[in-house]
């Protein structure tokens, strides 16, 4: 059993101190999240996700970042009022944090290591996208964007990457969950 992503501090968005060990057992998607991103409306998809899934031991851990074009400005309070009143998020939010570069939290330097290449099943790649933006993207294996997500097993192997543009709907990233949860 890999336990070191459960033992990595993290902070609830309350402040409280915190490890994803409270969710030892379950299977898990950790997505670093912003209020004023394009895909910001991903936070009702995975909303219904957890909706669906966790009564059977999935939960979502939410982790606001502003490394993006600075799309998570607020504080954590404005963050849960954001998230809650206009998303009706009830999934774990954790602690605003840096998700690349020499500041990266340490949770996000385990998760890339872990999977350093995300999926996608985009015709047209993410980074592809962005640079249509006239926004240089971050190399592989660095976080390329918000709403990048990651799948942890019941026993805290991370067992998939998906890009930010893989809708919480998406079939792949249904079906590794259903995988996941399947294991029991």
């Amino acid at each position: 059993m890999n336990s070191s992503i459960y033992e990595i501090p993290v902070q609830t968005i309350a402040g409280k101190d915190a490890a994803l060990g409270e969710f030892k057992g379950k299977v898990i998607l950790v997505v670093n999240v912003a209020s004023k991103c394009g895909l910001t409306p991903q936070y009702e998809g995975l909303e219904k996700l957890y909706e669906q899934y966790r009564g059977q031991g999935f939960v979502i851990a939410g982790f606001p970042a502003n490394d993006f074009k600075s799309q998570e400005p607020g504080t954590n309070e404005e963050i849960q009022s954001f998230c809650s009143m206009n998303y009706g998020v009830t999934f774990p939010l954790f602690s605003k944090i840096t998700v690349v570069g020499p500041g990266k939290h340490p949770l996000y330097a385990t998760l890339i290591a872990a999977q350093p290449k995300a999926i996608s099943k985009a015709e047209v790649p993410f980074a592809q996208k962005l640079k249509g933006y006239g926004i240089e993207s971050n190399a592989e294996p660095e976080i390329l964007w918000n709403f990048e997500k990651f799948l942890v097993s019941r026993s805290g192997d991370v067992v998939k990457r998906f890009s930010p543009d893989t809708a919480p709907d998406a079939p792949e990233l249904v079906a590794a969950i259903e995988a996941e949860i399947a294991k029991g």
